[in-house]
């Protein structure tokens, strides 16, 4: 066999692949040794030029993402955008397989990657041939990883029918792998796009709704009707007693600023409470203090979130605003109550007396505030199930 070095004969590439053939191409990562994915024997006979092991399945190249359902089943509506968005590019998204795709191609398994190229000459191949490419990296197992034409010729010279040279490929590591055949979301491989571009492109499809308001206000009452409808709530309150308990780092900050309420390495809330409720520049003081070690939890929270599959995540945070939680939201809701009914609840649900309960709702912001800083607000001061039905109609619209 005579191998053809060629930049401009795609046409011939194209009928050499449909006829069994192999031919190398260039991706932005580096060259792929590609044959027919749909053709078993073609797929063996690169398992066996490659001298790669059986059990490790192979990816398919395909167009973009409109070729996706061709070859998958089971596609979460994240795949769809991470394909948008980074294809033709440097990842491979993992899904279950439909059944035209070989065995061999899978190893035995139920899962196929796909992966887009930012190569024209492969994507002009790819659409000539209208099939799709099985194409592991062009080299021998345990070989280096070619970037040139030339590299691929010393490897397989007389073994292959065809390279397409593409000129040197622009970032020489492979494709970054993620697996999205099932909850949560893996990053198996990290190869030329990064781990965190690609989790930030998830959140970026999240329905980030933040929900604020005073304390008393009915909240908790908003964020269960969210929940119903599939959210993920993150509790800002919860999470911030959490890291008191265990982020040493914040405890000792407190103890800096407030002498007296750490002295044992763990923070007296009571005490802590009588003072910042007391006085409003030093609850402002705690806030910021507390509000860059909550970001810093909601956001891992909020990946793990994306990672997971989740649609729309919830937020509640009574200082969301003031935090800048709110600049993560699509749309901030603000929850209102009169003062009377806030003061009841507080002293139900917390086993307080009226007087702390009273200094709580005076320390804290006031309605007007909510109205002109929320997108939306949602005033309670009817009974629990008209509460309720208000929030269904609201966010179900919203949703």
């Amino acid at each position: 066999m005579k191998t053809k070095l060629t930049e401009t004969d795609i046409s011939e590439a194209a009928e050499i692949l449909r006829s069994g053939g192999t031919v190398a191409v260039p991706t932005e990562t580096v060259y792929g040794l590609a044959v027919n994915g749909l053709d078993e024997k073609a797929v063996a006979d690169l398992y066996e030029l490659k001298g790669r092991s059986a059990v490790k399945p192979l990816s398919l190249m395909v167009e973009g993402p409109d070729s996706i359902e061709s070859y998958c089943t089971e596609i979460p509506d994240q795949a769809i955008e991470l394909a948008k968005k980074f294809w033709p590019g440097p990842l491979t998204i993992i899904l279950k397989s439909k059944s035209l795709v070989p065995e061999i191609v899978r190893a035995g398994g139920e899962t196929v990657g796909l992966r887009c190229p930012d190569s024209a000459k492969t994507l002009e191949l790819l659409s000539r041939a209208e099939i799709p490419l099985a194409a592991p990296s062009a080299n021998p197992s345990g070989e280096e990883s070619p970037k040139t034409a030339q590299k691929v010729l010393e490897y397989f010279d007389g073994k292959i029918d065809m390279i397409i040279d593409g000129g040197e490929c622009y970032l020489g590591l492979e494709s970054t792998i993620i697996d999205m055949s099932a909850q949560p979301y893996k990053i198996i491989r990290q190869g030329a796009l990064s781990a965190e571009a690609v989790t930030d492109a998830l959140v970026e499809n999240l329905n980030v709704i933040g929900i604020t308001g005073g304390t008393g206000v009915g909240k908790t009452t908003a964020l269960n009707v969210l929940e119903g409808l599939g959210a993920r709530v993150i509790d800002c309150d919860a999470l911030y007693h959490g890291i008191l308990e265990n982020d040493q780092d914040l405890i000792n900050e407190i103890g800096e600023h407030f002498p007296g309420v750490a002295d044992n390495g763990a923070v007296d809330r009571k005490k802590l409470g009588n003072i910042v409720f007391s006085s409003a520049d030093r609850l402002q003081e705690l806030n910021q203090i507390t509000h860059k070690y909550i970001d810093r939890k909601v956001k891992d929270v909020i990946d793990e979130c994306a990672m997971s599959g989740r649609k729309t995540v919830a937020i509640d945070a009574v200082e969301l605003i003031e935090s800048g939680l709110a600049e993560q939201c699509d749309l901030v809701v603000g929850v209102i109550a009169d003062a009377k009914s806030r003061k009841e609840r507080i002293i139900e649900r917390d086993s307080i007396s009226e007087d702390y309960a009273v200094k709580r709702i005076e320390a804290q912001k006031t309605d007007e505030y909510y109205t002109e800083n929320c997108d939306h607000v949602l005033v309670n001061n009817g009974t629990e199930p008209e509460f309720i039905e208000k929030c269904k109609e609201y966010f179900t619209e919203v949703l």
